[in-house]
């Protein structure tokens, strides 16, 4: 899975013309949050013709190469959608879809893995591009089975990585991760993680225990993973035990752990410049922000609406790092300034707890998954519980954004053309 560059820098042959220099100066679009922005797919239907008739989505990732985004349902089902494309082009295709007026879905999953049990965690490849297929790849973790690494080309099953406690019996990892380089599989267990090489399935992994000899760490299960983006050798994992600990990547040495938090760890993430980490909490209505570089106090913290409900709330950073983005309880995504933690703006994404939002990799886009369990429904009770389209479903989002080449008009995404997507983009003035 290394990749090798081999293409060789001709610039001192030949002159650098205009359109290589506006790609050199090209910066991730503006994009206009105070703007609702349009739905451009929805999905809903495809979650509803299961063998669960109370199956709902947990989740929502887009592929590092934003050609495609990945969704985890109650139904024990990873399911694998590819944005459509023009054929002259790698312009998304953009279709006006309302929830309230979609009948059908907007287009039906390309692939579909079954996995034996509950999911507990899935995860891209970092360096995953739909133009070389042996990097076309995911994990998945799920209740007492093993990690299985699948082709998201073909939906099979490519290996397995198996972790045994000492019974000699299958333990399931609860998360996983992999390192920035590609080359292992970081996987929580309780008071443990284990380290797997992705060129040796089986039964190999290095263990290390997550307690200290003198109790000092984390002593529950490990629920979340993340490592810094700026490849500082450092991780983040979360544990149950409402505690978030930095460690090592090398040599998985302590850090120092951080208390706050008012639930079990379900997500954690570094900002974009790898000095900040946020940090959300199981039944806790607020993610914390804290410097990495001072990790005496919190910096501050920012409100959802998860106080009543057990699922994993999970939440995401644009790729410029300046907002991020989190569901709710209440069906909205609310975006909120990282440079002040205040907050932005929200959208309603669906009609109930929205538990997973995904920013497209470098377009202005997002992915947003919503869904509960029910409870009290009567046996005969038909029409799929009589749920609407907001419900148990998926969105894709097009946001709003400045452009240099519309003189910083307000500009929707799909109003972009294929050469429009590589024009300057022009930055917020500071």
């Amino acid at each position: 899975m290394e990749e090798v560059d081999q293409h060789q820098s001709t610039t001192h042959s030949k002159p650098v013309d205009a359109a290589e220099a506006s790609f050199e100066v090209y910066s991730w679009p503006v994009i206009k949050f105070d703007v609702p922005p349009h739905r451009t797919y929805h999905f809903y239907q495809q979650f509803r013709n299961t063998s669960n008739p109370n199956n709902f989505l947990k989740g929502v990732k887009w592929s590092p190469d934003g050609c495609c985004f990945l969704t985890s349902s109650e139904d024990n089902t990873l399911r694998a959608f590819t944005l459509p494309r023009n054929d002259s082009d790698d312009t998304p295709v953009v279709a006006s879809s309302s929830a309230s007026d979609e009948v059908t879905d907007s287009y039906a999953a390309d692939i579909r893995v079954s996995e034996g049990e509950s999911v507990y965690d899935y995860c891209w490849y970092p360096y995953m591009s739909s133009s070389d297929p042996t990097t076309c790849v995911f994990a998945s973790t799920t209740r007492d089975h093993p990690i299985h690494l699948w082709d998201a080309t073909s939906g099979q099953l490519r290996c397995t990585y198996r972790a045994y406690d000492a019974m000699d019996e299958i333990t399931a990892a609860f998360s996983i991760a992999f390192n920035p380089y590609g080359t292992r599989i970081f996987a929580g267990y309780n008071k443990s993680v284990r380290l797997f090489d992705l060129h040796r399935p089986g039964r190999d992994f290095e263990q290390f225990s997550t307690l200290q000899g003198n109790k000092e760490g984390q002593s529950g299960i490990i629920s979340a993973i993340a490592f810094s983006p700026t490849h500082t050798g450092m991780l983040a994992m979360g544990s149950y035990d409402q505690t978030t600990a930095i460690y090592r990547e090398d040599n998985m040495e302590l850090l120092y752990v951080l208390h706050g938090q008012g639930g079990g760890i379900t997500h954690v993430q570094f900002s974009r410049d790898g000095n900040y980490l946020y940090t959300g909490g199981r039944k806790d209505p607020f993610i914390l922000c804290w410097d990495i570089r001072n990790s005496v106090e919190i910096v501050y913290k920012l409100y959802r609406s998860t106080e009543q409900t057990n699922q994993r709330i999970f939440f995401d950073i644009e790729p410029s790092g300046r907002h991020l983005g989190t569901g709710g309880q209440d069906g909205l995504v609310h975006i909120y300034d990282l440079q002040t933690g205040q907050w932005t703006s929200s959208f309603q994404a669906a009609s109930d707890t929205v538990n997973g939002f995904s920013f497209h990799p470098f377009l202005p886009m997002a992915a947003s998954s919503s869904g509960e369990r029910r409870f009290g429904i009567p046996d005969d009770c038909s029409d799929d519980f009589k749920l609407g389209g907001d419900e148990n479903c998926a969105s894709v989002w097009s946001f709003f954004y400045t452009s240099m080449t519309e003189n910083s008009a307000c500009v929707p995404f799909e109003e972009l053309n294929g050469q429009a997507g590589h024009e300057q983009m022009q930055q917020d003035g500071e």
